[in-house]
């Protein structure tokens, strides 16, 4: 019986498969396999017995050791004698000098060192989608708005290339996270590696070699984790980069604004009421789910405040927090990939909103060139204050009541009055802004992308 919706409804089928029963149990005997490989290598173990170790210990099954750990109550434990079982006599040296935690937080290193692979080529998708709608938009003027309220001009080139700037910077972070998250440890019981003797630590060094992990310079019987605290909040900071999307997309959609709006299937149903819905649901569901994905953040930083070398407080709360957050990640970024394809700009919305104000957001423009043409900056901000004040006050257009101020006729003549107000004459550098973060951004991380430009 499905009762999490990871179950059935979130998540994508690679990154379920990372944290499933069966890849975990594949990586714990990896580690198993890595550790008697290292050992056999510096003489610890017999290296034949190494070799069948590595022959065989993959035919274990997750089903035997689940009847064993019936019995013994012990999950690593029930894992090591399925492992023996199936290697005959070189089974004695199975798990030989580790404690469980060295192999479960290695095992773990490797789920993360998968998921973030999975992770990165879906940041690199997200990347490539909003590169391309930031250089087919980079000339399409918009509203700006500061507080909810109309500002000047931006344009949605500039959005596009802002939220691909951070999207940019997550697969900056990570890469530097992976040496520190994707690690691995040997260092027995508290930490001292006493039942390894004097090779321990070259032992641990080989044994992460051969799982291509990091290895941990010191620990006590688990790794310390602050390092999952970071890859954790590694997430939520990625989660929330997609929330914001989701939240600008929800707002643009609204139908006062409507200035955007998610694919909407020709068959698909906004509301089982009201006929005429077309609701942002995917945005909305980036948004709601990224709220799960923060919340892991508060107990992966209480995971790091155990007793002594350890207790176990830290082991359940993981087991949830791993997979719940990870899978929710990589599904709220395949979803956000697919709103953004599919996203419909409505340009007559835009042309529409952007002219709403018959000019009064453009006061800071005839401001500006007030300034340049002899006027004080602070005196020219307060005549165009008390004029767009007016204006909003009356409904007259700001460029009448500023060709019948004597104080800005002055400087300005009546006829240039309008061309600076004109929204398509105020967008300073984006278009350049733009194109310099595309160019940035593609020789960063993506092949060049062939654009289908205005």
């Amino acid at each position: 019986m499905a009762i999490h919706p990871i179950e059935f409804r979130y998540g994508t089928p690679e990154m379920k498969q990372v944290f499933g029963e069966e890849h975990r149990f594949h990586c714990i005997i990896e580690a198993e396999i890595a550790l008697a490989k290292a050992e056999g290598s510096l003489g610890m173990i017999p290296d034949e017995d190494a070799a069948v170790i590595a022959e065989k210990a993959q035919g274990a099954s997750l089903q035997r050791s689940k009847e064993i750990e019936e019995e013994i109550h012990h999950d690593m434990m029930a894992v090591v004698r399925a492992v023996s079982e199936v290697c005959g006599p070189a089974g004695r040296w199975i798990h030989y000098g580790a404690t469980s935690n060295d192999i479960l937080d290695t095992a773990t290193g490797l789920q993360i060192r998968d998921a973030l692979d999975i992770i990165e080529i879906k940041l690199k998708n997200i990347l490539s989608v909003l590169l391309k709608r930031a250089e087919e938009t980079k000339h399409l003027v918009c509203i700006g708005r500061t507080h909810g309220q109309h500002g000047v001009p931006t344009t949605y080139g500039l959005r596009f290339a802002i939220w691909a700037s951070e999207i940019g910077r997550h697969i900056e972070r990570l890469s530097q996270i992976r040496p520190r998250v994707c690690v691995g440890q040997l260092t027995g019981a508290v930490g001292t590696q006493a039942a390894l003797g004097e090779k321990g630590i070259e032992i641990q060094e080989q044994m992460m070699k051969f799982l291509n992990l990091s290895s941990v310079d010191v620990s006590n019987q688990i790794i310390q984790r602050d390092r999952y605290a970071e890859y954790f909040c590694f997430l939520a900071n990625l989660a929330t980069t997609l929330d914001k999307i989701g939240v600008e997309i929800r707002s643009l959609q609204r139908t006062e604004i409507g200035e955007v709006e998610e694919a909407f299937g020709s068959k698909q149903v906004g509301s089982s009421t009201m006929p005429h819905k077309r609701n942002p649901i995917k945005s909305e569901q980036v948004c709601g789910l990224a709220r799960i994905i923060r919340s892991s953040v508060e107990p992966a930083f209480q995971n790091n405040t155990l007793w002594d070398e350890r207790d176990l407080t830290n082991s359940s709360p993981e087991r949830i927090l791993f997979p719940e957050a990870t899978i929710l990640t990589d599904h709220i970024l395949k979803t956000m990939v697919s709103v953004l394809e599919g996203l419909n700009l409505r340009e007559d919305r835009i042309k529409q909103n952007l002219s709403m104000l018959h000019g009064i957001n453009m006061a800071e423009s005839i401001m500006i060139e007030l300034t340049k043409k002899g006027m004080g900056r602070q005196e020219a901000h307060e005549v165009i204050r008390e004029k767009s004040m007016e204006a909003l006050t009356t409904g007259q257009p700001l460029s009448v009541l500023l060709s019948q101020t004597p104080e800005v006729t002055r400087f300005i003549q009546a006829r240039d009055i309008e061309k600076l107000l004109s929204p398509e004459s105020y967008i300073g550098t984006s278009v350049r802004q733009v194109e310099r973060v595309i160019k940035k951004l593609e020789s960063l991380y993506l092949k060049k992308i062939n654009h289908n430009t205005r």
